[in-house]
């Protein structure tokens, strides 16, 4: 997969990285742009900053999707500048020290004016994080959902979705909150942008292996039962179920 931009509405595009099959974005508005997410170190911030920079010279904010490295820890390339994210983001970036004190919080909804453009941020609650943020863009009918939902080979999430901090019972409910956007478009976290059946279809998946994990917890499916009913790849299977109930 090449590196390269994609516009997928009216001034806002995606820019997809081999490494990780990562998504990030950029919204254009008439004053300010939006930058969705900022890779993995500060030299892949430092590139994803140059190429923002070929696309746009707008004075940019910056909203991260959540505190996992891949999308987050090369923020200093942009600073100083307004960095949105949810308190609990923040809280684990100072406890890293990859910032020096929180930005801006987004608690539950906040709306950014970019100048002829209005871009909604908003917090679904506790899932792949406690501290999951999308952005959306009413006029483009696009959402940015991070890593709540993914769109990787063989199914919808890799083993690597279901870290120590998911909190898998919460994810489903997550996702309905998502789905009432109704976005035309939704770019996950990894992989490529999709409709609006992407947010379902994870839900769904959630929804079994939360079941699968239930039966498997009481006694009622042997392991090997319930990777064989799974919905999704058997090493996703596995790190979901291995989970402790939450």
């Amino acid at each position: 997969m090449d590196t390269r931009w994609a516009e997928i509405g009216d001034g806002v595009l995606v820019r997809r990285y081999a490494e990780l099959d990562l998504s990030v974005g950029l919204v254009l508005g008439d004053e300010r742009c939006l930058v969705v997410d900022v890779r993995g170190d500060a030299e892949q911030g430092a590139e994803f900053a140059a190429a923002v920079r070929e696309v746009t010279r707008l004075p940019w904010t910056v909203v991260l999707t959540h505190d996992h490295f891949d999308h987050a820890y090369g923020l200093g390339a942009f600073l100083p500048c307004d960095a949105w994210a949810h308190p609990a983001c923040w809280d684990e970036l100072v406890r890293l020290d990859k910032v020096a004190e929180p930005g801006l919080p987004v608690a539950d909804r906040v709306e950014l004016d970019l100048g002829g453009r209005r871009v909604v941020l908003a917090h679904p609650g506790v899932a792949h994080t406690a501290g999951d943020v999308v952005a959306y863009v009413p006029d483009a009918d696009v959402m940015f959902a991070g890593d709540l939902v993914e769109h990787v080979p063989d199914g919808t999430f890799s083993a690597e979705s279901f870290g120590t901090d998911t909190v898998l019972s919460r994810w489903p409910a997550a996702l309905r909150r998502l789905a009432a956007f109704d976005a035309a478009t939704v770019v996950p976290g990894h992989g490529a942008p999709a409709g609006p059946e992407l947010v379902e279809t994870c839900r769904a998946q959630l929804l079994a292996l939360l079941d699968l994990r239930a039966e498997v917890q009481s006694g009622r499916l042997t392991p090997d039962d319930a990777l064989a009913r799974s919905p999704l790849p058997a090493d996703v299977t596995s790190a979901a179920l291995t989970k402790p109930a939450d």
